[in-house]
């Protein structure tokens, strides 16, 4: 299959794992990598030094094009990014942030850049900066999508930029990809489906409570970590959104949770006091990472909280990344020739 995407990244699929924190590692990266699509690896979770160990371990275990997440509002996000251009990653992918830096020393080296946005106004400020392509988010996305649903997002967006666009938020199979490329997108990410691979980390207790529930059972909501997130509906994210966290517990349990993230505590607090005007941002966000890593990495769904999407309900079993991607694409390959004999004229 070939679209912009493929041919501006070089990959067989125009299919893309987002970076998911303690999800999207590189074993899952060079996984998805090796089976025709980008793997994007997640930083946030990651110092300096472990991104660098990171790129180098999916280096080994992949010859194909791969990518980096970071999220340039977080502390320790410009210095994984400096790693990212340094060991010139073919891919890095920016969200929350200004990237006109990243996307000028990423072109001398020959590496694309793609933004995350979720809205038009984002979109095109990302393409003024030479973004090469966008990871246009919709609102039935895990974590942090858009307000707009992406059946209106990704159309309203691609018609308005002239770079490649990847449908982000209810995309899980064939189906998803076909109507995405109807859309005018040249590619989908696919978090929630890949997470719950084989090869994924998420816990497998975790992966089962994806298979059983359907697409009702998920909650939108600013209350968890300052951003309007999706997490899976359980009788924890119920309480942990039913209202707005106290600024202060959230305040020390953020430096509490400094270390779960790899960053010291004066980093926490000297990016909060930096940044005046997202203090409350960070420091709810920093409260949420012992119940996401417990939901995530233990399994835990009576204390954690796990991000997930709408597609939760598009998703029932846990194949191979490669069976996942080759799925996907012959599904929506033999989708389109039925429809084709659909809008055949009749004789």
């Amino acid at each position: 299959m070939r679209t912009r995407l493929t041919e501006l990244l070089a990959i067989e699929y125009p299919i893309v794992l987002p970076g998911m924190s303690w999800i999207s590692t590189p074993e899952l990266v060079a996984a998805v990598a090796n089976a025709g699509g980008l793997g994007i690896l997640a930083s946030g979770p990651l110092t300096a030094e472990q991104t660098r160990t990171a790129i180098r371990r999916i280096r080994e275990l992949t010859d194909k094009p791969f990518g980096i997440g970071v999220t340039l509002l977080m502390p320790g996000a410009k210095e994984n990014a400096e790693v990212a251009l340094q060991e010139q990653v073919p891919v890095i992918n920016f969200s929350l942030g200004k990237g006109d830096w990243l996307v000028e020393r990423a072109h001398q080296y020959g590496g694309k850049v793609i933004a995350t946005v979720v809205t038009e106004k984002h979109a095109l400020s990302a393409q003024a900066i030479g973004a090469d392509a966008l990871m246009v988010t919709g609102h039935e996305a895990a974590a942090h999508g858009g307000d707009v649903t992406s059946l209106v997002l990704v159309p309203a967006i691609a018609a308005k930029v002239t770079i490649p666009v990847i449908a982000t938020g209810g995309f899980a199979d064939g189906r998803g990809l076909l109507a995405a490329l109807s859309l005018g997108a040249d590619g989908i990410a696919m978090g929630s489906r890949l997470a719950t691979s084989q090869e994924s980390p998420l816990h497998a207790n975790t992966k089962q409570a994806v298979i059983e529930r359907s697409e009702q059972e998920t909650i939108y909501s600013k209350n968890f970590d300052g951003i309007p997130a999706r997490v899976m509906r359980t009788a924890r994210s119920v309480k942990e959104t039913r209202r707005p966290m106290n600024f202060f517990i959230a305040s020390w349990q953020a430096t509490r949770a400094a270390k779960l993230v790899n960053q010291p505590i004066w980093k926490v607090l000297v990016g909060m006091l930096a940044m005046v005007d997202k203090v409350k941002l960070l420091a709810y966000f920093g409260a949420s990472v012992p119940r996401l890593k417990a939901a995530t990495e233990q399994g835990d769904l009576d204390y954690g909280v796990q991000f997930i999407g709408q597609t939760q309900g598009l998703i029932n079993d846990m194949p191979t990344v490669a069976e996942i991607l080759q799925r996907t694409v012959e599904d929506a390959e033999q989708l389109h020739l039925q429809q084709q004999q659909i809008f055949q004229p009749s004789e």
